[in-house]
């Protein structure tokens, strides 16, 4: 029988989904755009994806789904559809830790990988994973200093949509930024939602809700 998981990733501003057959990715739509298209793009993404698979959405066996931390109108928009879609299909939910997820695409034989997303200012969402992708220090949102990350010595690779912002500060010899990585993917989901797949290792789909990491701030203009 082939386990054919739908993957949505929405946490950041790429917009990306993908078809996986037992772990494998068989298809992935993505677009990154400045001005979030999450709501416009996702469904249509949805649809070509199942008909780029050659497949239907009776086929499917799970959905997976970014969880966070990101974005909160972006997983806001991801998680509702995969719940939608799971409910719909009576078929299981699946959380992806989107740090993982974005971790997953540096490929290293030594050191330790360091994704990390943009929170405003100089402060960051970070978490620390093995070649193996093995968690190394919990997920975090905190303010990036030049006496970050001083007490390892192994090399690390920072991956995410922070480098900008961030390499002027962390210059010490064994951080390196691997920039071509930026935002987390659907693509790298596969074989991570398939691991959870056959561990049944599923969410509640009537309960869950997205790793926001703080509260979401709304500010308004003063009078």
């Amino acid at each position: 029988m082939n386990n054919y998981i739908l993957n949505i990733e929405t946490a950041t501003k790429n917009c990306s989904v993908s078809i996986a057959q037992d772990g494998k990715t068989i298809i992935c739509n993505q677009i990154a755009e400045e001005g979030y298209s999450h709501a416009e793009r996702l469904h249509v993404f949805i649809e070509e994806s199942i008909a780029a698979a050659g497949i239907t959405f009776k086929d499917l066996v799970a959905v997976a789904v970014s969880q966070g931390p990101g974005s909160y109108t972006g997983l806001r928009i991801g998680v509702s559809s995969a719940k939608g879609l799971c409910y719909a299909l009576e078929i299981p939910l699946i959380a992806v830790d989107t740090l993982q997820a974005l971790a997953a695409q540096a490929t290293i034989e030594n050191g330790l990988i360091v994704p990390m997303l943009d929170a405003r200012r100089m402060e960051v969402y970070s978490a620390i994973f093995s070649n193996k992708l093995e968690v190394k220090r919990a997920i975090l949102a905190e303010v990036i200093t030049e006496d970050s990350f001083q007490e390892y010595d192994e090399i690390l690779y920072f991956v995410g949509d922070c480098a900008d912002k961030c390499k002027e500060v962390l210059t010490r010899s064994n951080f390196v930024f691997l920039e071509e990585i930026k935002y987390p993917s659907a693509n790298e989901m596969s074989a991570l939602s398939y691991a959870k797949f056959l561990k049944n290792d599923f969410a509640d789909v009537a309960y869950f809700e997205p790793y926001y990491l703080k509260d979401f701030m709304i500010t308004t203009s003063k009078k």
